[in-house]
């Protein structure tokens, strides 16, 4: 990890390509994170591939209810020749959730921007095949959001299909 000091200066750099692109810092327990505005990602990403950051290791998704912006994304970078990692951490409003794509020079986070879009509902412009991934295409609503409902659905298994009972109820098909 950059200590805290490597984390400032890396931001420093950040901000001589635009000035309001770095929102501001985090180093805790030992984790250096940048946060960038949503548009910044793909310049911060790559400059930092040219600091030696060159492996994307994930990509996730985040919901921060009851916080606005509610969603964020963030992405694990590490340098494999120093053993160091970086976090590149933005938000977004739900009413406004879309990211720059990264996949067209991160190949890596073609899929997870897919899980990402999937769980939570953040359209990444420009992604080449942003589509479900987890979840059936009809399937309504982001199941990682904190405001989805709890409790599930009622899924028939082939065995208790004939009988008409589910998971959700007991052998005498009373909930």
């Amino acid at each position: 990890m950059p200590d805290a000091t490597g984390l400032e200066l890396l931001a420093q750099e950040l901000r001589q390509q635009a000035t309001d692109g770095v929102l501001g810092t985090t180093y805790f327990r030992n984790r250096a994170a940048l946060h960038v505005a949503p548009a910044f990602v793909p310049a911060a990403l790559e400059h930092l591939r040219g600091e030696g950051y060159g492996f994307m290791a994930s990509v996730h998704g985040l919901d921060y209810f009851p916080e606005e912006p509610r969603l964020g994304v963030q992405y694990e970078l590490l340098d494999r020749d120093a053993l160091d990692r970086v976090t590149i951490k933005l938000r977004v409003p739900i009413d406004a959730a879309t990211v720059p794509s990264v996949t067209s020079k991160w190949p890596t986070a073609e899929f997870q921007e897919r899980e990402v879009y999937d769980m939570f509902g953040v359209v990444f412009e420009g992604h080449p095949d942003l589509r479900r991934i987890l979840m059936p295409e009809d399937y309504e609503g982001f199941p990682q959001r904190r405001d989805f409902p709890i409790g599930g659905e009622p899924v028939l298994f082939t065995a208790a299909e004939t009988a008409g009972r589910d998971y959700t109820m007991g052998s005498d098909g009373v909930a």
